[in-house]
């Protein structure tokens, strides 16, 4: 098949479109980290960045994925030999789960309904059965990637405040930070992991935690290894982050990237957000049809506005979808991750994206299940442009 012209239609759920505006903010030369007016600019994103988790706490940055995030959260929190919780949601919390493990920290699992998400009185149950108080966080995918099923941290946080447990509050703000509201010091959040790639639409290799007043406290006491991502070192520099070289382009992108986001209003983002994934939903549940593909989370209440994972028919690959989708229609959807892999496609709503592009993505999915004569109910780009009008 020859390669298909024009601009690929990128619908993968992170990384994310980047806008040109952004893409022209970064393109500059080299810079001294140290001199007073980039230290000034990164004063002004740490600032503006905490506008947008909702936090007037600690917020210290690094060079890496959001991964650096969780172990720099992980290290800087805990000694060897303490216990977490873990709320199961998918394919990250699994990843959150290992790591914690290797840096020999024990990890105990609250079991969810991965098409469901965790039940708060579930976790509410774990903390009370732990009279002892061994367990020191609570640990939380706001938004799980994976399979587009979001937890809701305030009612996490109700069900620790009702057990009246010590226990941490942690949160992974990595696909749902600047797509789905998240207010940290409102939630009673502890502590947020971010990352650049996906609603701040910058490309992959600044990650961010977050930290309130119980986080630090706990910080002073942890006895972990660590120095790259060692707050304490960070708060000595004049960034009050990054051990090291600061990638000083990232931060004149991500500069740019908050005044997208304050030119557009935080809660316009979330609407348009909400606007899109709607319409995403309207078409896979049109898709449904005739045994077809299916939205993967099945409480509505808990459906993704940044991501939606669809659950292919019995006995078709979400895999062989995705190739012919990339190949012939030069648009690029989102793999299965961990134990959904071939079983479901995903497409990301997130970040730098509109109606037409939304439109353009489903068009090509819906020619797809066609071509591959794939089960499906017809009418999902018209589905969508209902829900959009």
């Amino acid at each position: 098949m020859p390669k298909p012209r024009g601009r690929q239609f990128f619908a993968n759920p992170g990384p994310t479109n980047i806008p040109d505006s952004i893409l022209r903010a970064i393109d500059r030369p080299a810079q001294d980290f140290m001199e007073e007016a980039f230290i000034a600019l990164v004063r002004d994103c740490t600032a503006r960045l905490k506008r947008v988790l909702g936090t007037s706490g600690e917020v210290f940055m690094m060079a890496s994925s959001g991964h650096g995030a969780w172990e720099a959260s992980l290290v800087n929190l805990f000694s060897p030999g303490d216990r977490l919780l873990m709320l199961e949601s998918g394919y990250f919390s699994e990843s959150w789960t290992e790591m914690a493990r290797k840096f020999g920290l024990e990890v105990q699992t609250v079991a969810a309904d991965r098409r469901r998400g965790v039940d708060p009185a579930a976790v509410e149950a774990a903390l009370r059965a732990d009279a002892a108080h061994a367990l020191k966080a609570v640990c939380l995918v706001h938004n799980e990637t994976s399979t587009g099923v979001t937890v809701p941290p305030a009612a996490i946080r109700a069900a620790i405040d009702a057990a009246r447990h010590p226990a941490l509050l942690l949160a992974d703000t990595i696909s749902s930070l600047g797509s789905i509201p998240f207010r940290m010091d409102e939630w009673g959040i502890d502590l947020a992991v971010g990352g650049s790639q996906k609603g701040l639409m910058l490309p992959t290799g600044m990650a961010f935690t977050a930290v309130g007043a119980k986080g630090m406290e706990a910080h002073r006491r942890a006895r972990l290894p660590r120095h790259y991502m060692d707050w304490s070192v960070m708060m000595t520099r004049p960034h009050r982050s990054f051990v090291g070289t600061v990638p000083t382009q990232m931060f004149h992108g991500l500069a740019e990237a908050l005044r997208l986001i304050e030119e557009e209003g935080l809660e316009a983002v979330f609407a348009r957000h909400a606007r899109l994934g709607g319409a995403v939903r309207a078409a896979v549940r049109a898709w449904s049809g005739n045994d077809g593909p299916q939205i993967y989370c099945v409480d509505p209440q808990r459906q993704s506005n940044s991501v939606t994972a669809i659950l292919m028919p019995d006995g078709h690959d979400a895999e062989a979808l995705r190739r012919h989708a990339a190949g012939r229609y030069n648009v690029s959807l989102g793999g299965g991750l961990g134990a959904l892999g071939g079983r479901v496609f995903r497409i990301g709503h997130l970040g730098d994206l509109n109606e037409p592009m939304v439109l353009g993505t489903l068009g090509a999915v819906e020619m797809s299940l066609r071509d591959l004569g794939i089960p499906h109910g017809r009418g999902g780009v018209q589905a969508a442009m209902d829900a959009l009008a």
